[in-house]
């Protein structure tokens, strides 16, 4: 891989660079993560949370140092990480800010979509990804089971989109979206657009009573006509097939909830438990991942009961993250999930 220069953000000049950290690579990637998430999200975490909208300030020090990038090539400064360390970065910021780490995460489907996409799009939009100049949201709603809410229908043109979007993170801290529609034929059309103020897209906001900040809101699209030169693919749906990198990488949101309460904690066995969930994400495979994924989610709740039951009636103070994190594990209990991991969920609880 190619080295390229690196900084932290300017909003926290406390951190210096070195020559050390200017190298790249998926596990200097991961030490740049453990910084930003002890010297800049997790002292802000708290503030974040009772925000109306995450502080711009979090995702650009991600984009300071590179990791918008993540999956990205080389060639245009991507650090092509692997999915094991991938999934420790994702630890690491979630332990900071799940709020950050969320939004964050949404944006690097597309970096993975264009690597196969149309070249003219890969051209012009690859390098603007990795730096975090261009930061993507996510609409998957026609990789789901069943029937789909939004649809896609071939134009002359290109396609055209109908239908809702349930739930999209970032509304107001991205700029570009990958929308997956139900086409023809039980098929799946990918697609990116950048106009987010299409008077045919409108968005009304959720309110959550966890990680509100991330600006969650529902898409309605009424006939948004997107250009062929912005279609991603067009596949069969398998949904029993899709998902398995965002089922693994989400499952190490929920490690880094645990990782936070046990060093809020210290020693204790929940550090085992932790370590083991983590191996079997790692190692788990395509059958195996969803109870991976619901194993991690139920160790959340475990370990943000333990650290409101040690740190006592302080817990349920606005200003404590034992209440914090414990609405975060409420949040990973039902995010991004899927039939097998609800049963292995209610199996676990």
């Amino acid at each position: 891989m190619s080295t390229q220069r690196w900084r932290f953000s300017v909003h926290n000049p406390g951190v210096q660079n070195s020559d050390a950290q200017m190298s790249s690579g998926p596990t200097n990637a991961v030490a740049r993560a453990q910084e930003i998430a002890e010297s800049i999200l997790f002292p802000a975490a708290l503030e974040t949370d009772r925000s109306d909208l995450l502080p711009v300030s979090n995702l650009d020090a991600l984009a300071d140092a590179g990791l918008y990038g993540l999956f990205g090539p080389s060639a245009v400064g991507g650090l092509e990480s692997d999915l094991q360390s991938a999934g420790a970065v994702v630890e690491a910021l979630a332990s900071g800010c799940l709020t950050t780490a969320l939004v964050w995460l949404q944006h690097h489907g597309i970096v993975g979509s264009l690597l196969f996409g149309p070249d003219e799009l890969r051209d012009q939009w690859m390098a603007d990804l990795c730096d975090g100049t261009r930061r993507s949201g996510i609409v998957f709603a026609g990789l789901l089971p069943g029937p789909s809410s939004l649809i896609a229908r071939p134009i002359e043109s290109g396609w055209t989109i109908d239908g809702d979007a349930p739930w999209v993170s970032g509304w107001g801290r991205i700029d570009t979206l990958q929308i997956a529609a139900r086409g023809p034929d039980d098929t799946v059309v990918t697609v990116a657009i950048d106009d987010l103020d299409d008077p045919s897209i409108s968005a009304t906001r959720h309110r959550l009573a966890a990680l509100d900040a991330s600006g969650t809101v529902r898409l309605r699209f009424d006939s948004l006509d997107v250009p062929e030169g912005r279609v991603l693919s067009v596949v069969p749906h398998e949904p029993e097939a899709s998902g398995g990198l965002s089922l693994r990488l989400n499952g190490s949101l929920a490690l880094g909830v645990v990782r936070r309460c046990c060093e809020l904690i210290g020693p204790s066995p929940l550090d085992d438990d932790l370590a083991r969930a983590r191996i079997q994400l790692d190692e788990a495979g395509a059958d195996e991942m969803a109870a991976a994924r619901a194993n991690a989610s139920a160790l959340a709740v475990r370990a943000t009961a333990q650290l409101l039951v040690r740190t006592g009636s302080r817990s349920i103070e606005i200003d404590n993250h034992a209440q914090r994190l414990a609405r975060e594990a409420m949040f990973l209990l039902v995010f991004g999930s899927r039939p097998a991991i609800k049963e292995s969920l209610i199996d676990l609880l």
